[in-house]
């Protein structure tokens, strides 16, 4: 193990020597090359730095609109029942045999509708979840 590391370090001594010996010009073109690189760094991480934000940000505005539309289907819910119960109340056995099956058919609409929406926003919150991933 130590002659494992006595050896790395004379390697690294050998590329310090050689970088030492190396002409002025070549030690300035490495400079070049190694600034080069950094501003290529920063330059990704301010682009992966604002892309995170964005992603953020737009996560944000979706959990608020999820949350809001999960508020409206509750609401919607809620007086769909208060409407049923009033229905239900004052026609008795006087309901036609129509109604009861445009009632269901609109119930059955509205949940299919929420399932596509809540499918759409659970593909978009998991494209999200990736795009934050890769960045």
């Amino acid at each position: 193990e130590v002659q494992k590391l006595n050896q790395q370090l004379e390697e690294k001594n050998g590329e310090i020597q050689q970088m030492i010996n190396q002409p002025p010009y070549e030690k300035e073109r490495e400079i070049l090359r190694l600034q080069k690189t950094l501003a290529e760094k920063e330059k990704a991480q301010a682009t992966s730095d604002v892309l995170c934000r964005s992603l953020t940000d737009e996560t944000h505005q979706l959990q608020r609109k999820l949350a809001s539309t999960a508020e409206m289907c509750q609401h919607l819910a809620k007086c769909l029942e208060e409407k049923q119960r009033k229905e239900k109340g004052n026609s008795d056995d006087q309901i036609p045999t129509e109604r009861p099956n445009q009632v269901f058919l609109q119930l059955l609409y509205n949940e299919t509708s929420l399932q596509a929406l809540i499918c759409n926003l659970q593909e978009e919150n998991r494209m999200l979840k990736q795009k934050v991933a890769h960045v």
